[in-house]
């Protein structure tokens, strides 16, 4: 997710159709999602049944499932809001508004229940246990009310957010699987790849931005149904509106595609698409999917990142909109593709998006963005919030390392994960050299394309380059290096 208004703010305050050759590492043995849903936009509800293929891919039975119902956090008397006070009236912009997400029914199974520490996780007990490398088969019914806020989930001025809205299978760790409370901070995510097979039914007026490549298209009375493909991705998002225009280009294969309402400029904003993609592309391993949908849209914050999917917020100046997409187009490398912890390690990913833009901006100058002044700029804000923070909380929390529900603040949270991260990024590229650094970022993503990298493995690809930085690396985790 991209930090742009937050920085604003502190300014103020103290002054199947798809080939993965990228990723795909263990193609055949993986878990499927089949998904047709119906869009009612008379009631703002969007009604699904879903069919789960789970394929078992640990090395230890499985008696459960458990899913995220993320659309929960947006009902009325959620313990853990989406929005914290700062941003209310940027998100609500008609007021406060509410949704949920109901389970109907859940099919072949022992039994189900919802509950969680927020009513946020569906647990599916199974007829049958599943063995390592077995799969079982379930069918969920759901129907996800969305309120009115510029969010991920939810019904916008212009267009209708659909990230998040159907029940995301939990990933697992080492202790089972893994319930993400939604905090306001961050990106509490944490999921497997999987394939994906969505249909939506939604009245004809709408054009759909998906991260599926199409697959079928038809339109009978007033109404439109759209099928869309995904393989090797931890989501599925779609952003649908009566507005949108739409300009294309292909880079590398890659359908690139910009859907916009208000954008005086859509070819510049296309051309920064198209050519973040082929720098990453090319700097750190393949794009793994056929399409990439950028979508301008309300969004509270500056941006939000799924795979072959952006949400760009709408009303941003130029050079915001340009430094977002491209900030939000380096998280399909580093969550999308290479997944982590978002949970616990926020700035494995936004660190390296963050600097990862950088990058990019580094290598084409003509966007008036520069090393030192983007690295001058993250030490100012990290320093001046820091200095804010200890006069009156008498001791900085600096330490990277840490959960979601640990950070007090979005201003807390953006300049640990984003402007220390950066930091962080840039004295490693120091130390080691560009090559090097370079050298790393490849290894990461080639050896844990499709996967759940933890930060060891991340340091560990660079450590293999014959430089010992796991002391910088602790300093900056452990908070213990003077910025």
């Amino acid at each position: 997710m991209k930090k742009f208004i937050s920085v604003i703010l502190i300014v103020c305050a103290i002054s199947f159709c798809v080939t993965l050759s990228a990723c795909n590492k263990d193609e055949g043995k993986t878990t499927l999602y089949n998904i047709t849903c119906t869009y009612e936009d008379e009631t703002g509800t969007l009604s699904g049944i879903m069919n789960v293929d789970y394929y078992n891919n640990t090395n230890t039975e499985i008696s459960d499932l458990k899913f995220n119902l993320y659309g929960n956090a947006f009902r009325d008397g959620a313990q853990y809001s989406p929005v914290s006070d700062t941003y209310k009236n940027r998100a609500y912009y008609a007021g406060e508004s509410y949704g949920k997400m109901e389970i109907t029914n859940v099919e072949n199974c022992a039994g189900w229940t919802v509950a969680g520490e927020d009513e946020n996780i569906l647990t599916v007990n199974l007829l049958t246990p599943i063995y390592p490398e077995d799969n079982t088969v379930l069918t969920v019914y759901y129907t996800l009310t969305l309120a009115k806020v510029n969010h991920r989930t939810g019904i916008t001025a212009n267009a209708v957010n659909l990230g998040n809205f159907y029940p995301v299978l939990c990933g697992r760790n080492t202790e089972g699987f893994v319930e993400c409370n939604y905090y306001y901070c961050g990106d509490p995510f944490y999921s497997e790849c999987a394939n994906y097979s969505v249909t939506i039914d939604m009245p004809e007026k709408y054009t759909c931005a998906s991260s599926g490549k199409l697959t079928d298209e038809t339109c009978v009375n007033g109404r439109k149904r759209c099928s869309y493909a995904l393989n090797g991705a931890r989501d599925f998002a779609m952003v649908l509106s009566e507005k949108f225009e739409v300009v294309s280009e292909t880079v590398n294969g890659t359908e690139v595609s910009y859907y916009y309402v208000t954008d005086a400029t859509p070819q510049n904003s296309l051309a920064a698409a198209c050519e973040s993609l082929k720098y990453f592309s090319e700097t750190f391993g393949k794009y793994a999917y056929p399409t990439l949908s950028v979508v301008q849209t309300g969004f509270c914050y500056g941006g939000m990142e799924y795979p072959a999917l952006t949400m760009i917020a709408e009303g941003l100046d130029a050079d915001n909109n340009i430094y977002t997409i491209v900030h939000e187009n380096a998280h399909q490398w580093w969550y999308a593709m290479v997944g982590n912890d978002q949970m616990n390690d926020a700035w494995q990913d936004e660190g390296l998006a963050e600097y990862s833009t950088l990058m990019f901006f580094e290598s084409h100058p003509n966007y008036g963005f520069t090393r030192k002044g983007m690295i001058n700029s993250a030490t100012s804000y990290y320093r001046a919030f820091f200095t804010v923070f200890s006069q009156l909380n008498d001791v900085a929390d600096t330490r990277m390392h840490r959960h979601l529900s640990e950070y007090k603040s979005e201003l807390e949270y953006n300049n640990i994960t984003y402007n220390k991260g950066m930091i962080l990024f840039d004295m490693l590229r120091t130390s080691l050299g560009d090559d090097k650094f370079v050298s790393g970022l490849q290894k990461y993503f080639s050896d844990n394309c499709g996967k759940i990298a933890s930060a060891d493995e991340l340091i560990g690809c660079f450590i293999k380059s014959g430089v010992d930085v796991e002391g910088l690396f602790n300093s900056f985790l452990d908070g213990k290096i003077l910025i």
